[in-house]
């Protein structure tokens, strides 16, 4: 019997695998980083071991200092969660010559499917149908286009599409280089990119060490971006009876091929026509396995750490009921090339949520988060906050409760996804399961805000308000009456704010009769106070909730939330920026500067490459023009804002 269980992981991984060890009775061991000190997973373990340094490759990948950590801490059983060391055989084995129960399949099994290359070869062999690899240095026009992939890892990193074969040299540089970061592995390989109609489907195993081996139904995965998940549910709704039981079947033979033990998925590329293709293994759990356990009813965590104790499973897996959808909520900016986030995350509260971590007891909203309010979001690991999950009778019921979910959720601090993400939730083709992994190009225009230009004025004069209620409450004298107010008409009162798209001016005053807004005759204030204003705008009532984080105002209502910059009534001079300069959207490494200083550059041109969050991001020119100054250096650390290049237009309006 197992009796304490370190996690190699950090995040919500490790709150989740906690979760279900509070539940049995497991004691718990967290690791972390120095960035992860203050995290939620090391405050929840009973006990924890420090990691010296931030970036991966100095801690959550160090494979020596966890087993060492999980020996000093008394535990006597090591659980991966996913990514990091999660695929290593040569972690797996040194957590077994530790004396250690390895929660999770053999290290051979590992080994067999860590690399893409020799995986398909194995599958192949073992009848599973796979698409073609092709050797980088062989690939001609005739093959194109095609995807540069890691060999070892997966969740997006190392992946490139090429449709030029001018672009395979910087493609397979740089998918080696986020590899071989992501992964301590810089290998790559391509294959056939499948574009039209294609969907990413995978089906949940379980197996233990005594012959039984469960298939849980598949996952559509098809929504991406990156070439990562965004979205992902159970059952799909491309899956007839018939290619789910050829699935499962393939997913079976794959299992029973490499001797598996454990929980694990198997990946599938569905072509429209039909046919299937595997495209790999992944030897551990996966994010997306919460719509699995809740159609299901079961816990895949449980289950890990049970099997890995020798217990058997039943001849049969329970049967599925209703349909599972999830979502990843991430720091980034869809809107912005996916631009990841940092910084404090100021209010994550998801509303009418039913159960953290776990399978509600009956249909609901599930929240797994590696995140709480106040928390630091820092750029050396995965953008992720949290995944929410809807369990409902049907599709639609799902969707429509966890789009709910996104609407009223309050996060304050970060620009996130989750408008992009409740948008998707009500687009009609994919209400009609009419996805595939060209959706988010097809739909362009679901990277728009839920808030329109009118919920945003709304919103910005509801802050206005907000500010002068806290102005009066905190008057010392004639607090009672509202802010602006005068006993004889005079000017109004004015405040302005900003949004990343526009600027927005706000003149009010109060006399009377009420509220009388600069050009809004519509418009009623019903109630002003610090936290909530309540506005009535053409007969309908609202609740504006404002919340205030530095020169951050941050507005919910039905409307959708919208996040202002307050602009101060006097600029610091000194805090201005050339005219030209190219600033870093984030803080992060410079992996590679592709200009001089000098050079003329067209627009779109490449100048720098970042890595944050462990992606890589292009640093482009705006305009044409020579570039006057350059700041950057390879292997440099840069804030956000920093001065990158300065380029001299050419032609400057």
């Amino acid at each position: 019997m197992i009796e304490t269980v370190l996690v190699a992981n950090r995040g919500e991984i490790a709150r989740r695998v906690f979760r279900t060890c509070r539940d049995l009775g497991v004691g718990t061991v967290a690791v972390f980083s120095d960035a992860d000190a203050g995290a939620p997973h090391v405050r929840e373990a009973d006990r924890a071991v420090r990691l010296p340094g931030e970036t991966p490759a100095d801690t959550y990948l160090r494979g020596d200092l966890i087993v060492r950590a999980a020996v000093a801490a008394g535990a006597d059983a090591v659980h991966p969660g996913y990514g990091f060391l999660s695929e290593n055989a040569a972690f797996a084995r040194a957590v077994q010559e530790a004396g250690l129960t390895w929660v999770g399949p053999p290290p051979e099994a590992i080994e067999a499917m860590g690399s893409k290359v020799a995986a398909k070869k194995l599958m192949a062999d073992a009848g599973v149908p796979v698409l073609p690899e092709l050797d980088p240095d062989a690939v001609t026009e005739a093959d194109l286009p095609i995807l540069v992939k890691a060999s070892a890892g997966g969740g997006g990193r190392g992946m490139r599409v090429v449709r030029a074969l001018a672009e395979l040299p910087d493609a397979v540089a740089g998918a080696a280089r986020e590899a071989q970061s992501a992964f301590g592995d810089p290998t790559v390989f391509c294959e056939p990119l499948l574009e039209s109609g294609a969907r990413h489907i995978e089906v949940q195993i379980l197996a233990d060490r005594h012959g039984t081996v469960w298939t849980l139904g598949e996952r559509e995965c098809s929504i991406q971006r990156r070439h990562q998940k965004i979205l992902e549910e159970a059952p799909s709704p491309a899956v007839d009876p018939d290619l789910r039981e050829r699935l499962c079947r393939a997913a079976a033979d794959a299992a029973r091929a490499i001797g598996y033990v454990g929980a694990g998925t198997v990946e599938f590329l569905l072509g429209p026509d039909g046919r299937f293709f595997f495209l790999e293994v992944n030897t551990r759990l996966q994010v997306e396995h919460p719509v699995t356990e809740c159609i299901y009813g079961i816990d895949l965590v449980r289950h890990q750490i049970e099997v890995a104790e020798g217990a058997r499973l039943d001849p049969e897996p329970p049967r599925p009921h209703g349909h599972a959808i999830e979502v990843r909520l991430y720091a980034e900016d869809p809107a912005q090339d996916w631009r990841p986030s940092s910084g404090t995350l100021h209010t994550f509260e998801i509303p009418g949520t039913d159960e953290r971590f776990a399978v509600p007891a009956s249909y609901g909203l599930r929240v797994d988060s590696g995140v709480e309010s106040g928390g630091e979001v820092g750029v050396h690991y995965d953008p992720m906050l949290a995944k929410l999950i809807a369990w409902a009778p049907t599709r639609k019921a799902a969707a429509r409760r966890l789009a709910a979910a996104l609407r009223t959720a309050r996060i304050h601090g970060l620009t996130t996804n989750r408008e992009l993400l409740a948008r998707i939730l009500t687009e009609p083709d994919f209400l009609e399961g009419r996805t595939d992994t060209a959706y988010l190009e097809r739909h362009p225009d679901l990277t728009k805000p839920l808030a329109d230009a009118e919920a945003v004025r709304l919103s910005a004069l509801a802050a206005a308000l907000a500010d002068a209620a806290a102005n009066r409450e905190n008057a010392p004298v004639l607090r009672h009456l509202p802010s602006g107010w005068r006993n004889v008409p005079s000017q109004p009162q004015r405040k302005s704010y900003e949004t990343p798209r526009q600027k927005i001016d706000v003149a009010y005053r109060f006399t009377r009769d009420g509220l009388r807004a600069e050009g809004r005759p519509d418009v009623v204030c019903v109630d002003a106070a610090p936290g909530t204003v309540t506005l009535e705008s053409a007969g309908v009532r609202r609740d504006f909730t404002v919340h205030r984080a530095g020169d951050a105002v941050h507005v919910d209502s039905d409307l959708g939330p919208v996040t202002l910059r307050a602009v101060p009534r006097f600029v610091d001079p000194s805090a201005r920026i050339a005219p030209g300069s190219l600033v870093a959207p984030m803080p992060g490494t410079v992996v590679r500067v592709e200009v001089e200083q000098g050079a003329t550059v067209t627009e779109g041109q490449p100048l720098v490459v970042l890595e944050a969050m462990k992606m890589e991001h292009r640093i482009t020119a705006p305009a044409p023009g020579i570039v006057t100054e350059l700041n950057v250096s390879e292997g440099r650390q840069v804030q956000a804002g920093a001065v990158l290049a300065v380029i001299e237009q050419e032609n400057p309006q």
